[in-house]
């Protein structure tokens, strides 16, 4: 019996592969590169997956050897960039799955948030006539209003995201991104001031719990750089069931009745604003944040999924664990990474902070305005989101993130 996994995040794998083996599934890992789970594979015993390379962007390459696979009986596809490859792979082999119309959908924020608006869950529309030249910034302005964002249709990771407050950012940011390989369309919303919070839920026959929240810290503006992450959000009661509320709302306008979803908004004083929808499990330390925190292997319920079961996680009683908060580090300067100085002071401080190792010697880290150039992942644990927060902002002080700026155009090197 065996389910596999189209690539994953760079996190959370063990967990996936001990769920599997209580479940009584074999898990089969596809990838371009081992070398990226690298950090998780090293801590596995020998054995405890099958690892398969392939260009699992190659749809039917991939069919293809799913197919000689025996046993298969569910496909996970916990990334946004193998979504869609992940929706038509379950589709042509008969696997368990949501509509992979209701996936792509997801992968698209401007028909999201116009789906969102004509079921009267955001007060805006997208405006999608973003283009560089002069006669398209007058609509623009007039239906998006200022500040507004732009941004991909299809982005990732706080990529292709640019704030405009006036009329100079405009014409910046349109030029700037008619620059850009994006991986959808540009598309521009009104910006939503407040803190940013991203909601970790699951859900299963369109019905939706709330695991909790996680708050996602960003840089400065005009900057969306994810910075810190604490996990789980202490709601007051009433708040925290009227956010359930609305997440079931926001989830059942779009069709999503099944899964794990990490829905990213905004809390403004008017109420709750959807940022993105994504159809997957947190990322970076969200889904090891969420063991630890709600005591359970949540990776347990990725494996019932998609073999078409209701998720026990459904219904459990959660026995509880330690508040979570993690700090991405990110270097002073672009060039090739070198290495972390004062790991070693982490044994001395509280919260039994670690580091998560993202980018190895010898990477090139270019791009510092989002999460692209993050090396690694300081972690730390309290008894309260806020208290776990200020331990591992504390541990990412005594940390340097190191690079060689001489060495930029020749990584490795």
């Amino acid at each position: 019996m065996t389910v596999a996994c189209l690539e994953s995040l760079t996190f959370g794998l063990g967990h996936l592969v001990r769920a599997a083996d209580r479940l009584g599934e074999r898990l089969l890992l596809l990838t371009r590169d081992p070398a990226y789970y690298a950090y998780e594979l090293d801590r596995l015993p020998a054995g405890a997956l099958d690892v398969v390379v392939t260009d699992t962007f190659d749809v039917e390459r991939t069919a293809g050897l799913l197919r000689r696979v025996p046993g298969l009986r569910g496909l996970i596809s916990s990334t946004d960039t193998w979504t869609l490859a992940g929706a038509a792979l379950t589709e042509r082999l008969g696997l368990p799955g949501l509509d992979p119309a209701v996936l792509r959908l997801t992968r698209d924020k401007a028909a999201v948030r116009n789906r969102l608006h004509d079921a009267g869950l955001t007060r805006a529309r997208a405006v999608e006539n973003a283009e560089p030249d002069r006669e398209a910034r007058g609509p623009l302005l007039k239906e998006a209003g200022l500040p507004l964002v732009l941004k991909d249709t299809a982005g990732t990771g706080s990529q292709n995201v640019w704030l405009v407050r006036d009329e100079g950012e405009l014409d910046a940011a349109l030029a700037e991104a008619s620059g850009r390989d994006l991986k959808g369309r540009l598309f521009a919303e009104p910006y939503f001031s407040g803190p940013v919070y991203s909601a970790e839920t699951l859900t299963w026959d369109g019905r939706t719990r709330l695991l909790g929240v996680s708050s996602r810290l960003m840089s400065p503006e005009p900057h969306f750089r994810e910075e810190i992450t604490a996990f789980p959000v202490a709601f007051p009661g009433p708040q925290r069931t009227s956010l359930e509320r609305w997440l079931d709302r926001v989830l059942a306008a779009i069709g999503y009745t099944d899964r794990f979803a990490h829905v990213e908004f905004v809390l403004t004083a008017d109420g709750p604003e959807v940022v993105e929808v994504n159809p997957r499990i947190g990322g970076a330390l969200v889904g090891e944040g969420m063991c630890r925190a709600l005591g359970v292997n949540v990776y347990e319920a990725m494996v019932e999924a998609a073999l078409g079961r209701r998720p026990r996680l459904m219904d459990a009683a959660l026995p509880g664990g330690p508040a979570v908060a993690f700090v991405l580090g990110y270097p002073a300067a672009p060039g090739v990474f070198t290495g972390v100085a004062g790991l070693d002071r982490l044994t001395d401080m509280p919260g039994t902070p670690a580091w998560y190792p993202v980018k190895q010697a010898g990477d090139l880290i270019e791009h510092l305005d989002d999460s692209r150039g993050y090396a690694g992942i300081v972690y730390a644990e309290a008894e309260t989101a806020e208290l776990a927060t200020h331990r591992a902002v504390a541990a990412a002080g005594a940390l340097r993130v190191r690079t060689d700026p001489a060495g930029r155009e020749a990584p490795g090197g």
